[in-house]
């Protein structure tokens, strides 16, 4: 039997939930650590968290997504009005493969440094000449990272999205790419790179940006 994912909640009757996605070689304390946690209590008394640990096998093995949705993305929608998914690095591109593969799970992302995926799957995308002239393989598309850019062609357009990333992010180019799929309103940058202080800056950005209240 599957061990149910450990998760660290904050609860105080938000309206909404966001659950997050820690990156590489990260657990959900670090979210607590870099006063995650204490900014929302503060800032956004309208959103509850959900902070997950992914280990790299599960995540490997494809069963990192199905578990959360089973465990938490699911059970929210009976006590919450809405349910975002977000995530740093890597849990910021499982975010998207969520939404690319279930659209109707979840009703807004927060990508924070969302990571663009392998040197394979962006060099495909350069290689046919930028994200507007590639079409997606049946082969490609057998790939979650492909399925994501072949979504990111045209994201719904109510599906709210908050991207954002550190200017000398070493990512920074790819990073670009995924947020020129969204509305400028969508966007940000903050002077930093693949760090915690970036990533500070744009969540206290999140916070202020009108999508949650008491």
């Amino acid at each position: 039997m599957t061990p149910a994912l450990r998760k660290l909640r904050l609860e105080h009757g938000g309206r909404d939930l966001l659950v997050l996605l820690p990156g590489a070689g990260m657990g959900p304390e670090d979210f607590v650590t870099a006063g995650f946690f204490a900014t929302t209590r503060t800032r956004a008394p309208g959103l509850d968290l959900c902070a997950v640990d992914l280990g790299p096998d599960s995540i490997s093995s494809g069963q990192a997504l199905p578990a959360v949705s089973r465990e938490i993305l699911e059970p929210a929608r009976a006590r919450y009005a809405r349910v975002w998914l977000g995530g740093i690095s890597l849990g910021g591109l499982l975010a998207l493969c969520q939404a690319a593969d279930h659209p109707h799970s979840v009703d807004g992302l927060c990508l924070l440094a969302p990571y663009p995926g392998s040197r394979l799957t962006q060099g495909a995308i350069r290689e046919a000449g930028g994200l507007a002239n590639w079409k997606a393989t049946a082969e490609q598309l057998a790939d979650p990272e492909f399925r994501v850019w072949h979504w990111l062609k045209a994201p719904p357009a109510d599906c709210p999205v908050y991207v954002g990333y550190g200017t000398e992010d070493r990512f920074a180019d790819g990073m670009a790419q995924i947020a020129d799929c969204f509305p400028p309103a969508s966007r940000c940058t903050v002077p930093g790179g693949h760090d915690w202080p970036a990533w500070q800056l744009l969540w206290e950005d999140f916070l202020a940006s009108g999508h949650f209240s008491a």
